[in-house]
């Protein structure tokens, strides 16, 4: 069994600024970037967050715009008319029935519309300073990869992480998996030779594709 307290050592080590990538400076501001990221980059998300919340940054701002306007801020995300109706929709929510404060608790985030579990995990952990493991693609790509789970979906990624990490670690564990799955552990062309915890992964043992040249 990994002694997965001793590979999050080393990712500390490699990543000590790991840390939420979005551009946020409240709960709610988050939770909009993070529901923008979806299918996009965070470097695209803070360009257009950058300019958008100078302008509308509460519920009330955005319940006040149509969803035609808000397409406006956010059409280079990708996805945006989807998005734009979610975020329209979950803007109205908040007012109404949260005064306009974004819910804390992971039973509620999940109810609003563009809020799956990821995207309640970030806002938990980030806003909230609430212990949560967010799984999102590379998180699910490199806890499999090393073999801290054996998992087939993110959703099974969650839940396993939480039963193999201690809680304490959960929130910064999720940036320190993002960081190295960004960096070095990519999706199409994982740098393994350079990775300093490749001693620990499955996935350079096993001798796949694109392991380090002789």
């Amino acid at each position: 069994m990994k002694d997965v307290n001793e590979i999050l050592d080393k990712l500390e080590e490699l990543y000590p600024d790991a840390k939420c990538e979005l551009d946020y400076t409240t709960p709610f501001e988050l939770l909009i970037a993070t529901i923008l990221s979806a299918q996009c980059t965070d470097i695209r998300v803070n360009i257009v967050t950058g300019k958008m919340f100078k302008k509308y940054n509460t519920p009330y701002d955005f319940n006040k715009l149509s969803v035609d306007e808000i397409i406006k801020e956010i059409k280079t995300c990708g996805l945006y008319k989807s998005k734009a109706e979610k975020i329209k929709l979950t803007s109205k929510i908040i007012c109404e029935e949260y005064d306009g404060q974004v819910p804390n608790t992971f039973e509620e985030l999940v109810k609003l519309p563009g809020v799956g579990r990821k995207t309640a995990g970030v806002v938990l952990s980030n806003a909230f300073n609430v212990p949560a493991i967010a799984v999102d693609t590379h998180v699910f790509r490199v806890a499999n990869r090393i073999g801290i789970v054996h998992t087939t979906t993110p959703e099974k990624t969650e839940f396993a992480l939480m039963n193999t990490i201690p809680k304490q670690r959960w929130s910064h564990s999720h940036h320190l998996l993002i960081f190295h799955g960004r960096r070095i552990c990519k999706a199409r062309k994982p740098e393994c030779g350079d990775c300093p915890i490749k001693s620990y992964c499955d996935y350079y043992k096993e001798g796949n594709d694109n392991l380090e040249k002789k």
